[in-house]
């Protein structure tokens, strides 16, 4: 879409209208990649389709839906991750992305879970300047959960309506 295509367009957010451009420089509309353990690749779709309705474009991990269509065992998914170097390619969306939202739902008895490829895609975000949601609370991982504070995530307590929240 070139620029004067983009003037003229308009939208409606939270009662206000916007130009896309003005949309986009207030943060109402954001490319926000999705994060997480691919164990939750239904719930990214789900969660991807909420975020979109809400106006954002959404990078998924690749091959998210073919996660949840083959319903992969734990030897299949790392051989498809070193295979399609998937950690390579989901930075590339994190690069492209304003925010990330890391889907740390409960997971293997530890609550809000945030594994060693999530918590690594945070990093990712952090050095290049994006804006980091968290789902739901930071984890009580001893190992980590500083380092996590230290970020700075905007925890949205499972509202993803808060990404879209600021003034007109």
């Amino acid at each position: 879409m070139s620029l004067s295509c983009e003037r003229s367009l308009t939208i409606r957010a939270r009662g206000c209208t916007n130009t896309i451009a003005q949309a986009i420089a207030r943060g109402h509309i954001m490319i926000i990649a999705i994060c997480g353990s691919m164990e939750f690749a239904d719930k990214m779709i789900a969660v991807g389709s909420v975020l979109e309705s809400q106006g954002h474009q959404v990078l998924y991990p690749k091959y998210t839906f073919s996660f949840v269509q083959r319903n992969l065992n734990k030897q299949e998914k790392a051989g498809l991750k070193k295979a399609k170097d998937l950690i390579r390619a989901h930075y590339k969306n994190i690069v492209e992305s304003d925010a990330i939202v890391i889907l740390n739902y409960d997971k293997a008895g530890h609550k809000g879970w945030i594994g060693a490829n999530s918590f690594l895609e945070m990093g990712f975000a952090y050095v290049l300047g994006k804006k980091i949601y968290l789902l739901n609370p930071i984890p009580d991982f001893a190992y980590f959960e500083e380092e996590i504070e230290a970020i700075g995530p905007v925890v949205l307590g499972g509202n993803l309506s808060k990404i879209q929240e600021g003034s007109c």
